[in-house]
């Protein structure tokens, strides 16, 4: 099974905060049954599902000062609680959360972290 993860161009997109860039699946048009599915039946649906392409940093920890111990040194540098998806992952989301993008005429989701129901991650897909 060959996936495709960056197409060229991608790596002018920086996802920031807890948002993920998926890329949707590509459906059946028939069903099991053989009956032919419109365009964009798929769409409708409430749960979807695609592939993470790039996560942004993670949810922000405020800096803690603690004026009592001055001899601390002060840092500016943010810091991230790192999120779960990872690049190359499956992921079902919930599809009214998500927003809808295109990009090198190829459609895209961002969607929030919180909007991610469940990863698949297969470390043999890759290898």
């Amino acid at each position: 099974m060959e996936l495709e993860f960056q197409p060229e161009g991608l790596d002018k997109i920086h996802v920031v905060g807890d948002r993920v860039l998926i890329k949707p699946r590509t459906f059946q048009e028939r069903t099991s049954s053989g009956l032919f599915l419109p365009p964009g039946i798929q769409e409708k649906e409430n749960i979807m599902s695609g592939y993470v392409l790039k996560v942004g940093p993670g949810y922000p920890i405020p800096a803690i000062f603690d004026p009592d111990e001055p001899w601390k040194e002060k840092s500016d540098t943010v810091k991230y609680v790192p999120l779960q998806a990872k690049e190359g992952d499956l992921a079902v989301f919930l599809h009214k959360s998500a927003y809808e993008i295109e990009f090198d005429r190829e459609k895209y989701y961002v969607v929030p972290h919180s909007a991610i129901l469940l990863l698949i991650r297969d470390e043999d897909l890759f290898k």
